[in-house]
């Protein structure tokens, strides 16, 4: 089944709203494996306002999942993944002062960086993502700097699933098509929700992992993060069965 990683950045965005250190994002990391979550997601940026650089420091220790960074190749992010060496590092394409990661890698045009970067990253034993739209050339362009996977930017395929969800889809299931046949994992995330996801899920073949934040925090609000927890991995499993 495909995996479920949750992203936590929203929990250190209301924690950093009032200072201290409520709501505690390394506990909420902890009680979101305990309820069933697959991985846990951060991404750190320059600016920290949510997660921060200490915070993915004191999570290391205790994520006993897979623990899966995001964030754009600084130097400063490369030092701080290649000290702590989690499972997975998924490289984004965002400038600084980005509110969320809203475009993929020209793996084309950004050829030489991310193969230096991803070859940097695999010297440390850390498997790679590149966050990609579905788009057949920069995901033969992703396997071609030496990534382990992909990471199909789904914004576009949640915008639209309300108005035609097999239109939606079907970018991103050829994609993934591609993906497998260059030899490539495929992960998925952006705007995943319980509304869009199973069907996703089941549209989309060689789905490895999505990774899930604002829907599902927001979500944990009303329903409770363990509930919450538990419906997103039913919609996996439903997809599963389908």
């Amino acid at each position: 089944m495909t995996r479920l990683s949750v992203n936590i950045n929203k929990i250190a965005t209301i924690r950093n709203a009032r200072g201290g250190n409520i709501p505690d994002v390394v506990k909420a990391a902890v009680d979101c494996e305990r309820f069933g979550a697959q991985g846990i997601t951060v991404h750190p940026r320059p600016d920290e306002r949510h997660i921060r650089y200490q915070d993915v420091l004191d999570l290391r220790p205790v994520v006993k999942t897979e623990f899966n960074i995001e964030g754009y190749p600084s130097r400063k992010f490369l030092d701080l993944v290649t000290r702590i060496k989690p499972e997975q590092v998924t490289l984004v394409p965002d400038p600084p002062d980005a509110i969320t990661s809203n475009a993929g890698w020209n793996t084309l045009k950004h050829k030489d960086l991310l193969t230096d970067v991803i070859a940097e990253l695999k010297a440390h034993g850390i498997r790679t993502s590149l966050f990609i739209e579905p788009e057949a050339d920069m995901i033969r362009g992703a396997a071609a700097v030496g990534t382990d996977r992909v990471e199909l930017y789904t914004e576009p395929y949640a915008a639209q699933y309300s108005a035609n969800r097999e239109k939606a889809v079907e970018p991103f299931a050829e994609a993934a098509e591609v993906a497998s046949q260059a030899g490539l994992g495929v992960n998925a995330g952006h705007d995943l929700s319980l509304t869009n996801l199973t069907f996703f899920a089941e549209k989309v073949p060689h789905l490895l992992e999505v990774s899930i934040g604002h829907a599902l925090i927001s979500d944990a609000l009303y329903y409770g993060l363990q509930n919450t927890i538990q419906m997103y991995l039913r919609c996996l499993e439903n997809a599963r069965n389908q």
